[in-house]
């Protein structure tokens, strides 16, 4: 099926990208209550730093190993029933987290949420099946607003539910509240965007595709770069979530409640970034000009934090690079799945899914070997030093 023909179906099925926007924004706001709390969490456990960098790569560990199986999945039963499965699996995860009185549950919890973290990638296959390549840029933004949206609400919500007494039972089990609730939309309300008929054409054409390993698809599409920039933006990314509740915990003693209304705020520039300026100042720079912009904002606030000794400038520097940070996944997204054959569209992106998880495995394990052995200025210049290498790649990029 011709990208052509994929923007005719996608005309007709417009009124899902709200509803879509809508049941990620569900399981994000799950996700985002979680965040504040685990580097709060594990220490009560037992935990140190470098665990605590161990815990968010188990995360990732699993989702890189599982990413690209969601997406070629996605592409042979759709979309829905993919979705539904993996937030069936937030669910499961956030019981085991809710209930935990040992470190190795909080490691088994993270390990198996990591598995079933495909929602991601398949969401993102989504809204490239239902607009237009002139829109997908703009469809990827609302995705992304429905994180930022998340980020948003999930830690600010998970901040108050904690308490004064840091207990986290309550916020995990309404994280897994949130996540119920989107599998309830998605089954009620979200049409499949690939039908009977757009499968079974799918299926014909990827027969070939099929047989095409990794590395080939990647040449053929001209992604391979791409792929080296998935990782390296999250590793910028989860190192900087990471490192900041440590950071502001050891330098301010902040706790739980103030670190999510930090990251409530910076969700709040999320969703004016990503819902209010993505399509238009795409249409204005174009996709590789803007993601150079980006990148270069993420590089700035990383300077900034390697340099901030004082809360304010400490602050400014996480908004600045969060935010250049934010706008790099919904244009990464839309180049890629412009450049990739419709066949191919669900495994590439989960493909590209799970290099990112790859690079939230080896972005906390870098940087907190760097933060325990020399400390947090040299974690942040480390970064630094990744996200020069992340903007230079962006110059390389064709078509």
């Amino acid at each position: 099926m011709s990208d052509a023909a994929a923007g005719a179906c996608a005309r007709q099925s417009k009124p899902s990208l709200p509803i879509l926007f809508g049941t990620v924004l569900l399981d994000l706001i799950g996700f985002g209550i979680v965040i504040p709390i685990l580097p709060f969490l594990s220490p009560q456990l037992g935990a140190d730093k470098l665990d605590i960098a161990l815990i968010i790569a188990t995360y990732a560990v699993g989702a890189g190993l599982c990413g690209p199986w969601w997406g070629r999945l996605s592409d042979r039963i759709g979309r829905k029933p993919v979705l539904m499965i993996c937030l069936s699996g937030s669910v499961c995860s956030y019981l085991i987290l809710a209930f935990a009185d040992s470190l190795w549950l909080v490691f088994l919890s993270r390990g198996f949420a990591g598995l079933m973290a495909g929602n991601y990638g398949v969401a993102s296959a989504m809204v490239a099946d239902i607009t237009g390549p002139e829109n997908r840029a703009r469809g990827m933004g609302m995705i992304g607003a429905a994180f930022g949206l998340g980020m948003v609400l999930g830690p600010f919500l998970g901040g108050l539910l904690s308490g004064p007494e840091a207990s986290f039972t309550l916020p995990c089990i309404v994280a897994g509240g949130m996540s119920l609730a989107a599998i309830v939309a998605t089954a009620v309300f979200l049409p499949e965007s690939l039908n009977r008929e757009r499968r079974e054409a799918l299926r014909r054409d990827s027969r070939e595709s099929d047989s095409v390993s990794l590395p080939e698809m990647l040449r053929r599409s001209g992604n391979r770069l791409l792929l080296g920039q998935y990782v390296l933006h999250n590793i910028c990314i989860s190192s900087t979530t990471y490192i900041f509740p440590l950071w502001v915990g050891d330098s301010l003693n902040w706790g739980a409640r103030e670190v999510g209304v930090v990251f409530g705020i910076q969700g709040a520039i999320m969703v004016v970034l990503q819902g209010g300026l993505m399509g238009p100042v795409t249409s204005l720079l174009g996709e590789r000009r803007f993601l150079r912009l980006g990148v270069g904002s993420l590089a700035v606030g990383l300077l900034m934090a390697a340099n901030a000794g004082l809360m304010p400038w400490m602050i400014a520097a996480i908004f600045i690079a969060l935010s250049g940070g934010t706008l790099c996944m919904p244009l990464l997204n839309s180049i890629t799945s412009r450049r990739t054959p419709v066949p191919w569209r669900g495994r590439m992106l989960g493909t590209m899914g799970s290099a990112a998880s790859w690079g939230r495995v080896a972005g906390p394990l870098i940087t907190g070997t760097i933060l325990t052995t020399f400390g947090y200025t040299a974690a942040w210049y480390g970064l630094v030093a990744v996200a020069l290498v992340y903007l230079a790649g962006t110059f390389t990029l064709r078509g």
